[in-house]
């Protein structure tokens, strides 16, 4: 392995592999709360918080379990509080990001700029495991819209109890 191959190697262990976890959890796990409770309150500051309180709360989760899975030594993926970092960044970048809208006051509108910023997380997503990862686009975009999905179902199953 030359030099240059290894050194995008080394990226790809020891960030872009954390950062698409973390971009990943923060961006599907914080479905289910923050639609559930749009769906169930209809009170967008309400969903605003529990949205914002998901994603510091998975982000931080994030960051420890991705910082204490390994000390970076066996695997070479790199010092555990750096990936643990970028991990828990971007878990909470995922989960804030489709929060944001949830400051708007109309529920109506809030859900419709939330739908939008959602299909654009699962895009980027996708797009992210075709590049770094060789995904197939169709497969890579059937895998991460599907768990979106099944988790958007569970919010309207909670939301709607």
């Amino acid at each position: 392995m030359n030099a240059k191959d290894e050194q995008s190697r080394d990226f790809l262990l020891r960030v872009v592999q954390p950062g698409l976890a973390g971009l990943m959890d923060g961006s599907v796990s914080t479905l289910a709360p923050i639609f559930a409770t749009a769906f169930a309150t209809h009170n967008p500051m309400t969903a605003f918080l529990v949205g914002i309180a998901s994603a510091t709360g998975a982000g931080i989760s994030m960051a420890f379990s991705e910082a204490l899975s390994d000390d970076g030594e066996l695997t070479g993926r790199g010092k555990p509080v750096v990936r643990g970092a970028i991990t828990g960044f971007m878990t909470f970048f995922g989960g804030a990001l489709h929060t944001l809208p949830f400051l708007i006051s109309s529920i109506h509108l809030a859900l419709i700029v939330a739908y939008v910023v959602v299909a654009f997380e699962l895009v980027l997503i996708a797009a992210i495991r075709h590049r770094y990862f060789g995904t197939s686009w169709w497969l890579s975009m059937l895998q991460v819209v599907g768990g979106g999905a099944l988790v958007f179902i569970a919010a309207l199953i909670f939301g709607n109890a």
